[in-house]
């Protein structure tokens, strides 16, 4: 016996979601067809087509009329807020995009981190340091934790080549997120690879991503002082 129209789409809707975040269906990745999910699930099409144009309308699937339906490869809220690619940010002013990885190591991190990410004194983190580039002129340094315990595929992921803003962005879908900007004085690392003086006042932006109550990572985007933020809704 076939559950009611909204009892029955509201079950599929709920299965797609739990496989999307359990990477059953990773980003990326090509779902079945709705005939073949209306067989799995005892649903009519029309029932599987409603909870996928739901989850589309949320931004957790995107749909191609001769592609099929994917599910999106940026986080899960982008139908709210999309964290921006920052090689396609620097790409879209027509320059050339770099980028360096300065440092990377795991450790238990700082208190201040740990307490912002709710872990425990001895959880594991991937401390990376990055420096991106604007035509060979620095333009964003990254400071950024990974919870190795919640992304343990990060302690295997080549950072030296593509960031780790990339690989999160095409490959970690996140549920909330917070974000926090503040002025901050330029340390002697910061002067350093960011081009300025020591104490030079910097644009500086603090970012934790969660998953399903889970804390994935915690970043500090450092921006040259020639940086201005541009918000249009």
């Amino acid at each position: 016996m076939r559950a009611t129209p909204a009892a029955g789409y509201r079950h599929v809707k709920d299965k797609i979601l739990q496989r999307i975040h359990a990477h059953v269906w990773p980003p990326g990745s090509l779902l079945p067809g709705e005939i073949a999910l209306a067989e799995e699930f005892s649903v009519a099409r029309g029932t599987v087509n409603r909870a996928m144009r739901e989850l589309t309308e949320e931004g957790y699937l995107e749909r191609k009329r001769k592609g099929g339906t994917r599910v999106r490869p940026s986080p899960l809220r982008a139908a709210r807020f999309e964290i921006q690619l920052v090689r396609a940010a620097i790409e879209a002013t027509g320059a050339r995009y770099g980028y360096t990885l300065v440092s990377r190591q795991e450790e238990t991190g700082p208190k201040d981190v740990r307490d912002r990410l709710g872990l425990s004194d001895n959880a594991r983190l991937l401390h990376l340091r990055c420096l991106h580039s604007a035509d060979g002129k620095p333009f964003q340094f990254e400071d950024r934790w990974i919870n190795l315990a919640a992304l343990p595929a990060a302690r295997r992921a080549d950072f030296s080549i593509t960031g780790p803003n990339e690989w999160l962005v095409q490959t970690v879908p996140y549920s909330e997120v917070e974000i926090r900007i503040r002025a901050t004085a330029a340390s002697a690392l910061l002067a350093r690879h960011l081009g300025v003086t020591v104490a030079s006042p910097l644009l500086t932006t603090l970012r934790t991503t969660w998953l399903d109550k889970k804390a994935l990572t915690h970043v500090r985007l450092h921006f040259h002082q020639s940086h201005e933020l541009v918000t249009r809704y």
